[in-house]
């Protein structure tokens, strides 16, 4: 399964915007993007091209994307008869591996992705592998049984956010580890410092 491995605080830095949370430290110690270019400690003045350029490749790592997977979103979004820019966030919020990370099974969407991957839940009854898989109202995501002995679950609450900071798309049973989505998520409910504008544009090019 095709993945984007590098280093997650460098490309933080390249979009000067926390995509992990162990990127937040870095950030802060490190505000400059990576290379000699960026020694003296500011950004240049950007382009609009630039800027559309940069706010897809954000979006795009945020969410563990690789390119072509997110311009065929991207293309499927534009055949929708809503806003592209914000069918294309619902249907990044509505990948499997976010709705684990925003239920708080997981401390990041990287974490998400590999548990998924890995097989330790299933959909509606089925094991998934799958961390790209669109759910939709009324699926039910659940941990299979082997893997709610793993050490990882079981510490899972000392890291996991609290109930107010899960989405109301998703209904979250921490005991029995099971997701339930019960809507669709809003734009409130997806990345704040998003601007879905400007990935619409860099496509419309």
């Amino acid at each position: 399964m095709a993945r984007d491995t590098g280093s997650i605080v460098k490309m933080s830095r390249r979009e000067g915007y926390a995509l992990h949370p162990k990127a937040h430290k870095a950030l802060v110690k490190r505000s400059a993007t990576p290379g000699q270019q960026s020694q003296g400690g500011y950004r240049r003045k950007a382009s609009q091209y630039s800027l559309q350029l940069r706010e897809k490749q954000k979006v795009k790592r945020l969410y563990g994307l690789l390119e072509k997977q997110f311009r065929n979103l991207m293309k499927e979004a534009d055949k929708s008869k809503e806003q592209s820019g914000l069918v294309l966030l619902r249907f990044l919020e509505q990948r499997a591996d976010n709705a684990v990370y925003r239920s708080g099974l997981a401390t990041s969407r990287r974490a998400a992705r590999q548990l998924v991957s890995h097989g330790h839940f299933e959909l509606n009854g089925r094991r998934v592998d799958v961390p790209s898989i669109r759910l939709k109202v009324g699926d039910e995501l659940s941990l299979r049984d082997g893997s709610k002995k793993s050490e990882y679950f079981k510490q899972i609450d000392d890291v996991s956010p609290a109930p107010s900071e899960i989405p109301m798309w998703l209904n979250v049973d921490r005991k029995k580890f099971v997701i339930k989505v019960t809507g669709v998520p809003a734009r409130e409910e997806a990345e704040p410092d998003i601007n879905e504008q400007l990935i619409v544009e860099f496509y419309s090019r």
